[in-house]
């Protein structure tokens, strides 16, 4: 579904994907994972052409997508949910939702209502300004907005950070309830455990590039690397 090869992006100067290389089937919640600013988020971000990458090759369904302006690539079936968020503070929350599902031609007119329905607690505050809500539940906006557009693809970029626990197993089911609904997930996640409880398949990123690649159970079975590049646990050779 979604082919990254030998992706290389830079801030200005700065070289910060140096050949990064994942591949995220259909159906599939795959996991970025890796300590911080070893560029998870820009990886994210190249994907949606925020970032434009400035050398290798992207791909949505066999078609490259690196080049393209993140709206053209959003109407092909990526939704992005980045790291803080961007709700408009000043609309409602169901105007949040509904102003994303607009922007695209895959959303149908039921869109707006089942997006909301992945969280209740939106629904309930469908009136509510976004800007008054919590952290957690700004959240939960964030990706109703993203799943109006009905995509086939969904980034997600560290979901969980700073949340409560109840709101975290929000966002979980959340989640798993998105990919129950036909659409991958392409998951940046600095909660490990969470991360292991639901991705299919890891991509374990350093210094800008992809350094393992495993199965849930592969990456159990590799506590070197877990030890080494994610800095949980100890290595074999403790």
């Amino acid at each position: 579904m979604l082919t990254l090869e030998g992706v290389h992006a830079h801030y200005g100067s700065a070289h910060v994907l140096h050949g990064v290389s994942l591949t995220v089937e259909a159906g599939q919640i795959a996991c970025l994972v890796g300590r911080n600013g070893v560029g998870k988020s820009t990886t994210l971000k190249a994907i949606m052409g925020v970032v434009p990458p400035s050398a290798g090759t992207i791909a949505f369904k066999g078609e490259r997508i690196d080049g393209r302006p993140p709206h053209v690539i959003a109407t092909r079936g990526l939704a992005w949910v980045p790291e803080d968020r961007r709700v408009f503070a000043s609309l409602s929350v169901e105007e949040n939702v509904r102003v994303a599902g607009q922007a695209t031609p895959r959303a149908g007119p039921d869109r707006i209502a089942e997006a909301l329905a992945f969280f209740p607690d939106l629904v309930t505050r469908a009136g509510q300004r976004a800007g008054s809500l919590s952290g957690g539940q700004q959240q939960m906006l964030a990706m109703a907005r993203a799943l109006a557009s009905q995509p086939e693809l969904v980034l997600l970029d560290e979901p969980t950070e700073g949340l409560s626990p109840l709101i975290v197993e929000t966002i979980r089911a959340g989640i798993l309830k998105t990919r129950e609904r036909g659409a991958a997930i392409l998951l940046v996640e600095q909660n490990l455990a969470l991360a292991l409880g639901l991705g299919d398949v890891f991509f374990v990123l350093s210094r800008g590039a992809v350094v393992y690649r495993g199965t849930r159970e592969e990456l159990l079975a590799a506590p070197e690397v877990i030890h080494e590049h994610l800095g949980v646990g100890k290595s074999k050779r403790a």
